[in-house]
Order: structure tokens, then C-alpha cells, then sequence
């Protein structure tokens, strides 16, 4: 009967991620029914047809975001200053779906694998001296996807779920909309090209993945990755420019020096294989890497660990780096001498970036914390953040605090919970060992709110995870039974470290990060710290 019972639970599991594969998700994970809220869901949940999400009018106009944000930077200015550094270089480091409650997990598991309880541990940027919260809602919605609130802490505006690089003024998939002028916005990226740094993206995603994006393209629908994405929603891909398009042929993407991450398949076409064994994804048979390469004139690709750490970076224009054909591995699961980590990809992004006398700007990004969240596999998740803290602390170490400000944060939380008085030192991946449910059985100290997995036996009681818990890539329970995890609504942390720093403390809106960040380096087209002396 258990048996039965658990072939039931695996092929339901199953039925759900095909059925979000049918709903429009290129990754398994972010589902656009889901993201847009036009799921029809009552045969689930009987809760009737979701309707459209609603967007203030206000809130359309750029301007209302600009506003608001430098708002929030004279406040700011009003107060103490006690630092008074220009940044010359910026890092912006993003862990996708490292919400607080993963910091703290995070943060109990370092300790715990150095042989301690674990609680008294700290992680690296947690030593950073200014730190505050950061506001993650979208203009249309409660909680976000990682593609509006890239918009947000990049591009310095709030707009719609599932968009990049347009205003709220553009609906869902709209192509039209988003070639609007008026509706395009620039990124902190492309202001720090204008103020002569040196500029790059790095990832554990892919390069035409949501937060990436944020620093180059511009969109209505964050899956229009390749040509062939874009056709796939009926969209003309020769009118709506794909982003792997945009990020080779267009400003600010063409002028990067420096990017790192997987997704090669959306670069090249269907007809011949990537360096990884895969097929390309483009249906217009063109081959982008050799587009990049003929308007390189000295610039690299490299695609493995090895070819990476041999480069010369003082003698190469610029490089790109795509190290799988989609998502790049979880750390957990990669072959450590094919895969390169996060903190190699960022030691060799700032090694290159840092030859510009003007400075940098580089955006590093987590991104498979947030998978890990989504599959709702917290030691997998816990470890790509241990893996994150690692790139921060040797940021931090290869840069001046004098002139380098470095930015932590998240796009969003997960739906994970640290609960029930387990006892110090309880192993945070495992059962906490000093309370029970109702019925007497032992609970895990981590659960979702919201998961493929929710143990409850065939009379409703919660099942014994004892024999099951504790491998790296065990499935916590989830209370509502969902194919995936899902994102949070709650803030997200800031910490901050370097010239400016003292501005990131106390509650702000995540949009206001890359206007404090372009005041602390005197770049952009708003106040700025040198025009106040």
C-alpha cells in the first residue's frame, strides 16, 4: 500500500512539472499562467479564473520611479555622512531567492559544516558595516518575479511582472508596446559605459536569464531568450528583437567586456551543436558567438574551467564565457574541473575589469539559490548561497574599500520557514529533534509554505521523514501541494560595503539601489554625489 502510495506521489509530481511545461515555461520553473496570474485554477483550487493583474496608472510613468527614488536619497543625505568617497568601481552581487530566512539557514549550515551549532556562525557579507531591507513588490504585483524587480534594481524603475527593461506601461507580451521609446529604459550598466568604465554580467543562470537581463535588455516578455521563444508566443522575432540578439548586437550588451554564465543554445542555431554536445536553439540559423567575435576584435569564448583559468586577461579585448548549454550546474552536481565556480568566474571578471583606470561596473549574480528554493531542496539551495558568500568575500578581498562599493541583496524570498524551538546545534537540513506534531511525529526544522512534497499518509497524518531526511537533495515539505516552490512577498536584505555605503541602511524600495549605487560613483543622469561638493 505504501508503495502505491509512493509511485501516486512521484507521478503526480510528474503530471505537475509537465503540466507547467504547457502553461509557457522555458525553464521548468517560472511558469508565465502563473507569473501574469492568467492560470485558470479552479479545477485545482476552486477559486474561480484569475484575473488581470492591476497596474496603478501613476506607476506607468517612469518618472513616478525616478522621483520616488530620489526622494529617498535626500533623505538619506539629510543625515550624517560619514563617508565622503567617490566609488570608483561598483559590484552589485544578487542572490536570486535569498530570502532572510535563507540568509540565516545559510549562515547555520556554514557553521554547522565547520563542526559548530552552527547559529553562531556569520556569513561574508554579513560583516559588511551598512545593511537594511529592500522593498521587492512590482508595479502589478504583490510578489515578484525576478524579471520586474531586475528592472528594478538595475534599471533604477518599477515595473510589471515578467517584463525587463520597460515601464509599466508595456502589458504582458506586447510587442509593440515595448519598442516605444518613451516605455525603454537604461540601466546602471549603460551609465557607467557612459561614464567610461568598464562594464560585465556573471551568472550561475544564463546569460539571457531574467536577472541578467536586466543590465541590457529590453522586453515584454522575460522567455523571448532566443528567436525561436519569441515565435513561440506569436510575436515576430523580426519585429521584437530576441535578448541574446539584443545582448550581442545592441547598447549596452554589445560594449561588456566581461560575460560569464550558461545558456550557450541560445546563441546559435538549431543546426549545429555547442561546445557542450547540445544543439542550438535559433531557428534563423544565425550564429550570434561569430556575430560577437567579428565585432570583438580580440575577444575570447571560453567554455570550461580549464580554458577560464588559463586566460590572459591583459591580453584579450574582452571575453565571453558560456559554461553549459542552459542553466549552469548546482555546485552539488557539477564536475568541479569542467564547471568553474562562482567566486572563479568573479576573481577573473574583476582581474579583466579592473585594467579600466575609469573603474567598473559588474553585476555577479547567485542565480541557482532560487532553484534550488523552487524545487524546494533546501541543501541545495543552502550551498549556492554558501557558494555566493564565497564570491563576495573574495570581491572584498580583491578590491579597496576605499574605492569599491560593493552591494549585496536579493530579487526576492522564498516561502521558507526556520520553525518549531529546535534545540542549538539541531542539523538544519535535518528533523528537529525536540518537538512533534500532534501526532507524536518528528517535524523538519526547515518547510515551505508552498511544494511538490507534503508527507501526509493516507489517513492525513503527516508521514515519519526519518529513514528520508538528510541527503542534500531530499524534497522539504511543502503545505499547499504545488508542482514548485514559490517566491515570497516579504523584503529582502541590502548589506553594503565600501565608499557611499552609510546610504543603504533602514527600509527602502528596491528600485532606489542603482540610483544610491550611481550617486556613490557620480555616474547616471541623476544626483550625484560629486555635484554636492
Amino acid at each position: 500500500m505504501l508503495k502505491m502510495l509512493c509511485l501516486k506521489q512521484q507521478l503526480t509530481f510528474v503530471l505537475l512539472v509537465l503540466v507547467g511545461v504547457a502553461l509557457g515555461s522555458n525553464d521548468g520553473v517560472h511558469y508565465v499562467e502563473e507569473l501574469t496570474g492568467r492560470r485558470l485554477v479552479q479545477s485545482r483550487f476552486d477559486t474561480g479564473i484569475a484575473t488581470e493583474k492591476y497596474t496603478p496608472p501613476e506607476e506607468k510613468d517612469p518618472k513616478f520611479w525616478y522621483d520616488l527614488a530620489y526622494e529617498e536619497l535626500e533623505k538619506r543625505l539629510k543625515l550624517p555622512q560619514p563617508n565622503g568617497k567617490r566609488a570608483k568601481n561598483l559590484i552589485l552581487f544578487l542572490g536570486d531567492g535569498m530570502s532572510l530566512s535563507t540568509v540565516t539557514a545559510a549562515r547555520i549550515l556554514k557553521g554547522q559544516r565547520a563542526g559548530g551549532t552552527g547559529e553562531e556562525a556569520s556569513l561574508s557579507f554579513e560583516r559588511f558595516p551598512h545593511t537594511g531591507l529592500s522593498r521587492t513588490y512590482c508595479s502589478n504585483a504583490q510578489v515578484p518575479d525576478s524579471a520586474c524587480t531586475a528592472t528594478a534594481y538595475l534599471c533604477g524603475v518599477k515595473t510589471n511582472i515578467i517584463e525587463i527593461g520597460v515601464s509599466a506601461a508595456v502589458n504582458f507580451n506586447n510587442c509593440t508596446e515595448s519598442q516605444d521609446p518613451a516605455n525603454r529604459l537604461t540601466s546602471i550598466a549603460e551609465w557607467a559605459q557612459n561614464a567610461g568604465k568598464s562594464t560585465g554580467i556573471v551568472t550561475t543562470t544564463t546569460l539571457t536569464h531574467a536577472s541578467p537581463s536586466g543590465a541590457y535588455a529590453k522586453t515584454a516578455n522575460r522567455n523571448w531568450e532566443c528567436d525561436t521563444d519569441v515565435e513561440s508566443y506569436g510575436v515576430d522575432p523580426r519585429e521584437c528583437v530576441d535578448m541574446a540578439t539584443q545582448l550581442v548586437t545592441q547598447v549596452p550588451g554589445r560594449n561588456f567586456e566581461v560575460m560569464f554564465g550558461g545558456g550557450m543554445g541560445k546563441f546559435l542555431p538549431k543546426t549545429i551543436k555547442d561546445l557542450h554536445g547540445k544543439p542550438g536553439e535559433r531557428s534563423d540559423g544565425v550564429n550570434l558567438l561569430s556575430r560577437w567575435q567579428a565585432r570583438h576584435d580580440g575577444g575570447v569564448l571560453v567554455s570550461n574551467r580549464k580554458q577560464l583559468l588559463s586566460l590572459n586577461v591583459s591580453a584579450v579585448s574582452s571575453v565571453i564565457g558560456l559554461f553549459q548549454s542552459s542553466l549552469m550546474k548546482f555546485h552539488l552536481e557539477a564536475d568541479p574541473s569542467y564547471q568553474p565556480t562562482l567566486s572563479e568566474l568573479t576573481e577573473v571578471a574583476i582581474k579583466k575589469l579592473s585594467q579600466n583606470e575609469n573603474g567598473f561596473f559588474v553585476f555577479i549574480e547567485g542565480g541557482l539559490i532560487d532553484y534550488g528554493n523552487h524545487y524546494t531542496k533546501a541543501g541545495y539551495a543552502l550551498d549556492e548561497a554558501l557558494e555566493f558568500e564565497k564570491a563576495i568575500q573574495l570581491a572584498r578581498d580583491m578590491t579597496s574599500i576605499e574605492d569599491t562599493l560593493i552591494v549585496v541583496t536579493s530579487d526576492h524570498g522564498h516561502a521558507l520557514s526556520i520553525a518549531g524551538y529546535p534545540g542549538r546545534g539541531t542539523p538544519i537540513l535535518g528533523l528537529n529533534q525536540h518537538d512533534t506534531d500532534v501526532n507524536g511525529i518528528r517535524y523538519s526544522t526547515l518547510n515551505y509554505a508552498v511544494g511538490p512534497k507534503n508527507y501526509i499518509d493516507e489517513n492525513g497524518k503527516r508521514k515519519d521523514m526519518t529513514s528520508e531526511i538528510g541527503a542534500n537533495d531530499f524534497v522539504f515539505p511543502g503545505y499547499i501541494t504545488k508542482d514548485q516552490g514559490v517566491h515570497s512577498g516579504d523584503d529582502v536584505g541590502i548589506f553594503a560595503s565600501g565608499p557611499q555605503s552609510h546610504l543603504f541602511t533602514g527600509v527602502m524600495q528596491q528600485h532606489t539601489i542603482p540610483h544610491l549605487m550611481a550617486y556613490a560613483a557620480c555616474i547616471g543622469n541623476g544626483p550625484k554625489l560629486c555635484d554636492a561638493k
